[in-house]
């Protein structure tokens, strides 16, 4: 009777797996805010304020040129968007975070004020892992919050599966590696032999403020300001943690798995 009642109850509820990318994507959380955008244009002379109240450094401004904001640093704390008295950096709402190169994680210059989102894998390379995704996780000194995160996806909600993205035990069994963490000096070995140990053609994903920049801990003598001093990196996903709308986003752009309309 209890399977029976397990059964009954199953599809009474139906599938619970939300339709994005098909349908549209879940709203973000009213506090995360989604991407950021700087108009360096519309900052006051000589202020300051957003600066100072970075707790990471993110934002700097050199004597004469334009206000920079690092989305790689950025925790996304908004304490720079309640300190800007101009209102030059502000909220845009938009899950969507990653990028194929570092400096596309850079905003402030003319043309530059929002970040420069992912292109596709190029044709071989999405030829072999496009229908396919094998990705060995290394969490090198991470908080924990990222890894969180990418756990998110794999629940009945976000079912990462059916893309056919799985994480593995073992980077013999991968075709990339998905890091998390500033990537401490006693992970670093294990990093490079993790690496080493996927088969070629292989691909590597820096997942959060850390594996990308180092984050809080950006310029510590244990840590190497993340992951892409170590290994080459082809896509950053920004965040503290990403939300796991943003990591799924930043899957399937790299692998053209996106509709039209959620591009």
């Amino acid at each position: 009777m209890y399977i029976f009642d397990t059964i009954m109850n199953r599809m009474r509820r139906g599938c619970q797996t939300m339709p994005y990318p098909k349908g549209p994507a879940p709203a973000l959380p009213d506090r995360h805010g989604g991407a950021l955008r700087l108009d360096a244009s519309a900052c006051p002379a000589g202020c300051a304020e957003c600066i100072a109240a970075c707790p990471v450094s993110a934002i700097t401004r050199e004597p004469g040129q334009a206000a920079r904001l690092d989305l790689g640093r950025c925790l996304f704390c908004g304490d720079c968007v309640e300190a800007c008295p101009g209102g030059a950096i502000t909220r845009t709402g938009d899950h969507r975070l990653a990028v194929r190169r570092r400096e596309d994680l850079i905003l402030g210059e003319p043309g530059k004020e929002e970040l420069r989102l992912a292109a596709a894998l190029d044709g071989k390379m999405k030829s072999l892992l496009g229908r396919s995704l094998r990705l060995r996780q290394v969490s090198a000194g991470g908080c924990g919050a990222c890894e969180a995160d990418i756990n998110v996806l794999g629940t009945i909600g976000w079912d990462l599966g059916r893309f056919g993205i799985q994480y593995v035990a073992s980077p013999r069994h991968a075709d990339g590696v998905l890091i998390t963490g500033p990537v401490t000096k006693g992970m670093e070995l294990a990093l490079q032999k993790t690496w080493e140990a996927v088969p070629e053609p292989r691909i590597a994903i820096a997942l959060g403020a850390c594996a990308i920049s180092g984050g809080p801990f950006v310029g510590h003598p244990q840590h190497n300001d993340g992951a892409a001093s170590v290994i080459p990196i082809d896509l950053y996903i920004p965040g503290c943690p990403p939300h796991p709308l943003t990591i799924l986003d930043g899957f399937l752009r790299l692998l053209d798995r996106l509709p039209a309309h959620n591009r």
